[in-house]
């Protein structure tokens, strides 16, 4: 029992880390982080506007490839293979 409740809370620390990196990039670099952002430039376009177009789709993206790895390297930790 113990180990599950471990499981678990590695999960939702996971989780919780993952979710606030998806934050701040998306709706923190595109919308909030904006105007500072479009002092630099990736491609001619401005930071901001890369970010809120491209740049935070990319990052979800990395998001979902990331929590796999972590969820797989958690999943051997706790012997808990799924089908």
């Amino acid at each position: 029992m113990k180990t599950n409740i471990s499981y678990w809370n590695a999960n939702l620390i996971i989780v919780i880390f993952l979710l606030s990196i998806w934050f701040l990039s998306s709706f923190g670099a595109g919308i909030l982080f904006s105007d500072y952002l479009d002092n630099f430039q990736i491609g001619g376009f401005k930071l901001g506007f890369w970010f809120s177009q491209q740049g935070s789709i990319i990052s979800f993206v990395f998001i979902i490839v990331l929590y796999c790895f972590l969820m797989n390297k958690l999943d051997k930790k706790y012997d808990s293979e799924g089908d």
